[in-house]
């Protein structure tokens, strides 16, 4: 795939993609005519990158989680210990994300539905 397909595949910007090469968050892509041509394991790699952004998961981290893949079978301990204190980072910033949902609900559903009912009975008794 070509960069301009990859970049409309999972909605990034090119520059995004390129930016990514250059920290280390995806290999470098081989080139034909001096175009990137991306193949399943570069895309692989772009789907779990995109996802982990997604969620929150800064650079930094997944700059360590690749040097870390890239040091072989010895760093598997240390790669699983990575992905599980962001899991933790990640359950706790769901649980605040729910707290304001909940909030957000309790205002829209409650507060405000009230404030919309008496607004009707005041159109209501004007219309009188």
């Amino acid at each position: 795939m070509t960069i301009k397909e990859v970049s409309e595949k999972y909605n990034i910007s090119q520059d995004t993609l390129r930016y990514y090469e250059k920290v280390g968050i995806i290999r470098p892509v081989t080139r034909k005519n001096g175009i990137r041509n991306y193949g399943e394991q570069e895309i692989a790699n772009i789907e779990f990158v995109v996802c982990m952004r997604g969620a929150g998961l800064s650079i930094d981290v997944l700059v360590e989680y690749l040097k870390l893949y890239d040091q072989g079978d010895e760093t598997q301990a240390a790669r699983r210990q990575l992905l599980i204190d962001e899991r933790e980072k990640l359950k706790a910033k769901i649980e605040q994300m729910n707290a304001a949902l909940e909030k957000l609900n309790y205002k829209i559903d409650v507060y405000y539905k009230e404030i919309v009912e008496k607004e009707k009975v005041m159109l209501n008794k004007k219309g009188e």
